[in-house]
């Protein structure tokens, strides 16, 4: 990447509606504050590393995900409504990848039956309340 369009830049202004843990919001020497760090942890473990990998480990994992973001992020303002990320432009960018265009498929599924039972769920509570006015 370019010196003057590091991912660091990106990040170190941006809030996040998180549940973070003091753990989890951890600073760095490069002043960048470490988001996934209790998320990289566990999935190391899950994948068969040890329970408490190497803090160097997760640093250098975490970097090599938030360049991923970043890069694909600037790949897919540049298409479609230039400077606007739309979720047709990341499923355009991993097209020919069948893993993560499966990956991208299946949560856009659960995200659309999510809504569904969320809107659902609301009207049932919205009809009990009505009822109990009458």
């Amino acid at each position: 990447m370019a010196a003057n369009n590091t991912p660091d830049e990106h990040f170190e202004g941006a809030d996040f509606d998180e549940d973070a843990d003091d753990e989890q919001m951890v600073s760095t020497n490069s002043g960048r504050k470490r988001l996934f760090s209790k998320e990289l942890r566990c999935m190391m473990f899950g994948f068969g590393d040890d329970k408490n990998p190497y803090t160097e480990t997760v640093d250098l994992l975490e970097d090599l995900v938030i360049e991923y973001i970043a890069e694909t992020t600037h790949r897919a303002m540049e298409i479609g409504r230039t400077g606007r990320v739309q979720v047709e432009d990341i499923i355009f960018l991993v097209r020919k990848d069948q893993r993560k265009y499966a990956r991208v498929k299946d949560l856009l599924t659960m995200n659309e039956e999510l809504k569904k039972a969320r809107k659902a769920f609301d009207e049932i509570k919205y009809v009990g309340t009505e009822g109990k006015l009458k």
